[in-house]
């Protein structure tokens, strides 16, 4: 796949660590050839992302707060400025209050639900707004976000973040009608459990684990290389006619009843 993002620029949001999705697919777009910005949020996790950053070549760190408008407006400018426009944006960011992910949705608290849903699905639609003109100027861009089952059916567990999942999965489509006939596409990818640094705060998440390996028809959990690539495809010109799309990158878990 060497080179068929060759001229392409990209922004990515939700690297933490070497673990993250958001680095698979960061190293899948840059070996194909992508430009890439990246983003952090907090000075815990900066240098760490500034180093797997320069590892592909990228010097374009910015700071981000997703439910800070200044922030996002800040690092849409800079991307502007520093490459000239913008063709892949890569929506990897999530939260949800830990006493959240375990025990009953029924209990979520107002002000927990409220910010889950903000960081977890508006961000998109925020990112969006911004990463539209941008690409617009470039002719067109691809929208790729992280979503999971959980969005479309009860997962124990997971709770208020799978509420969140859900309208996220809205918001793509409606994106993706909104923005088509500019030749932007919007698309989802619904992994099944990687072990990341979100989710490890999962209550059960080495459960879900070992339940995916045993019942899903490939009988193995999948990696963050296996989205990365399945990004970048989404990404390249090789899925020109695909937006509103929910991918499953699960070894067919989401197929499978009882």
């Amino acid at each position: 796949m060497a080179g068929i993002l060759d001229g392409k620029t990209a922004l990515i949001f939700g690297v933490a660590n070497r673990r993250s999705i958001a680095w698979g697919i960061a190293q899948a777009l840059a070996g194909a050839g992508a430009k890439l910005a990246f983003t952090y949020q907090g000075e815990r996790i900066e240098a760490g992302v500034r180093e797997l950053a320069g590892s592909v070549g990228s010097s374009l760190v910015l700071p981000c707060d997703v439910t800070r408008d200044e922030d996002l407006d800040a690092v849409f400018e800079a991307v502007g400025k520093e490459l000239g426009g913008l063709d892949i944006l890569i929506h990897a960011v999530a939260f949800a209050a830990r006493e959240d992910l375990e025990g009953r949705f029924t209990d979520t608290k107002r002000a927990n639900f409220a910010l889950a849903l903000d960081i977890s699905a508006y961000s998109l639609t925020a990112m969006v707004q911004r990463a539209e003109p941008l690409m617009e100027k470039n002719g067109g861009g691809s929208v790729v976000t992280m979503t999971y089952l959980g969005g479309e059916r009860a997962v124990q567990n997971y709770n208020v973040m799978g509420v969140a999942k859900a309208a996220l999965d809205a918001s793509m489509r409606y994106l993706a009608m909104d923005l088509g006939a500019k030749n932007i596409r919007v698309n989802a990818i619904s992994a099944g459990p990687i072990r990341t640094l979100a989710a490890r705060s999962i209550s059960g998440f080495t459960v879900m684990e070992e339940h995916y390996e045993k019942r899903a028809p490939m009988r193995r959990n999948v990696d963050a290389n296996e989205v990365g690539q399945t990004a970048l495809f989404l990404c390249s010109d090789m899925s020109s006619g695909i937006t509103g799309e929910i991918v499953h990158v699960d070894a067919g878990y989401h197929a499978i009843g009882f």
